[in-house]
């Protein structure tokens, strides 16, 4: 089994990845989407979305990282592409998922699962320029409006040579609201010969439980379910392999927050880091309560030594 961390715009960045990969459980990870349009972009644009580039594609805990790129050009993705492995990118992962209404409307992302042909014509393209030990793989939703087209977009995707299909079981309009439909995933792989992996609305074991037994994909991608439990790839591992699942305690996981308030510093402005970080612990209220007391306590904290400071003493109370 594989569990994989999906990308999320504005929040599954660099940092995030590196303190989740150090928990434990996940086998890879893939980059924020990377629009390209109309030109060839230069390496430094690569290198903002996946400074693990310089590290050969891997976190620092050795996880591997693809690099996911996003667009409606056949032409211009693969030619993209092809410089993205030319900067050392191991896979590359197309994104035909996308709910954002702005890249919607610049036919990005999920708008194109109304494009069967296209999808085909992309996946096509970019395969032919990448070179061929490099997988192509590809992430779709199950449709825009409904589900009706959903097997025929996965049919183009795999018939244009994607190795790989994740399969966010839920449309365009649905956006992130339950449920998932997990057993389009399962049909979806009656009709395609390559492996596909289960996205949507696991945040537990027991929900990766009834995903695997409505859908029976072996292999898992998992989003805000691990923001906002960072064990939870650890836990469901553990699960498979017939161990017992310890979770994460609330003491364990303070000093990971510490450590990834550190990496915003580094990586930020005194402006953006704060906010970065109530980010994701306004996510990890919903699995621990007292994330919930240390949010409210910096609500409306802006300055970054007081910040600093009461994540330390906090810490250092909880130890």
């Amino acid at each position: 089994m594989q569990i994989a961390l999906a990308p999320m715009e504005g929040l599954v960045d660099d940092i995030l990845r590196d303190v989740l990969t150090q928990v434990g459980g996940i086998d890879w990870c893939v980059t924020e989407f990377i629009r390209v349009s109309e030109r060839l972009m230069p390496a430094h644009y690569f290198y903002k979305y996946a400074s693990e580039l310089h590290t050969d594609a891997k976190t620092a805990a050795g996880v591997p990282l693809r690099l996911q790129l996003l667009g409606s050009d056949p032409v211009c993705l693969a030619e993209n592409a092809a410089f993205a492995c030319e900067l050392g990118a191991p896979v590359l992962d197309l994104n035909f998922g996308c709910p954002a209404k702005t890249v919607n409307r610049s036919r990005g992302g999920a708008i194109l699962l109304k494009e069967p042909e296209l999808l085909h014509r992309i996946v096509e393209q970019v395969r032919r320029a990448v070179p061929a030990h490099i997988p192509v793989t590809a992430k779709m939703r199950l449709g825009y409006e409904s589900p009706e087209g959903a097997l025929d977009c996965a049919r183009a995707l795999a018939d244009g040579g994607a190795e790989q299909i994740v399969v966010h079981a839920r449309t365009k309009v649905d956006g992130y609201k339950p449920p998932a439909h997990w057993e389009w995933i399962g049909r979806i792989q009656e009709v395609v010969k390559v492996p596909v992996v289960a996205n949507g609305e696991i945040w537990t074991v027991d929900d990766w439980r009834r995903c695997r037994e409505i859908c029976g994909a072996r292999d898992i991608m998992i989003g805000r379910g691990l923001v906002a439990r960072p064990d939870l790839a650890r836990q469901i591992a553990a699960a498979e392999a017939g161990e017992e699942v310890v979770e994460m305690t609330w003491s364990e996981l303070l000093p990971i927050v510490h450590v990834f308030w550190l990496h915003a510093l580094e990586k930020m402005t005194p402006i953006q880091a704060p906010g970065r970080l109530k980010q994701w612990l306004a996510l990890l209220t919903k699995s621990y309560p007292e994330a919930t007391e240390l949010f409210n306590t910096l609500r409306r904290e802006t300055d970054c030594q007081r910040i600093g400071h009461l994540i330390g003493f906090i810490r250092s109370e909880a130890a």
